[in-house]
């Protein structure tokens, strides 16, 4: 246990007990307890695998590679219709995480070996995504906004296109590529 993760587990609330069993089949897999993002992560030779997070209603183990996981009890959660790769196994009780422990080894092993095997998730690319008509616009009328958004990385143009494509309205969509224009000239993506 790595003791710069304790923090997350002390501020659990009603999610403690479970957080703590989980914790303890995840370090019995040979996994290494780090912090990213604020939240304990479990890596193996530097490569993440897991981590584990909680929500009002549950809490999960997220498998990084989760989506080339097999999953023939079919408990392995998309989290939302946008993840292409992680997995969650959700949890609503610690009884729960007590009951499905094999379950969860066998998911945590299979997962150290796809990262073993070098295995990829085969991301859409961002070309694959829905491009609003209002981004297609001020990109055709706009040429060097165009060579600032393709020299982007892929996962930065996806993002800009999941931004851009959310609203329902007209007007919000045009107000959040204006807003991010700027930020695409500078080559930054949407959260830096």
């Amino acid at each position: 246990m790595n003791p710069k993760a304790d923090f997350y587990f002390n501020k659990a609330g009603k999610w403690l007990e479970a957080l703590e069993q989980l914790r303890t089949y995840v370090l019995d897999c040979g996994l290494t307890e780090e912090v990213k993002w604020g939240v304990p992560c479990y890596t193996f030779e530097n490569r993440n695998i897991a981590l584990l997070h909680v929500f009002k209603d549950y809490c999960a183990v997220l498998l990084f590679k989760g989506a080339l996981l097999r999953d023939d009890e079919g408990l392995l959660v998309q989290q939302t219709e946008n993840s292409q790769a992680a997995r969650q196994l959700r949890f609503t009780a610690a009884q729960e995480v007590v009951a499905r422990e094999a379950t969860l080894k066998a998911h945590l092993q299979q997962a150290i070996e796809v990262e073993q095997s070098g295995l990829k998730v085969p991301f859409k690319k961002a070309d694959e995504f829905i491009r609003p008509e209002e981004f297609e616009s001020e990109l055709h009328e706009n040429p060097a906004l165009q060579n600032a958004f393709h020299a982007l990385t892929p996962g930065r143009q996806r993002a800009y296109l999941l931004y851009f494509s959310a609203p329902k309205q007209a007007k919000t969509r045009k107000a959040r590529i204006d807003k991010s224009v700027p930020h695409i000239f500078n080559g930054r993506g949407l959260n830096d």
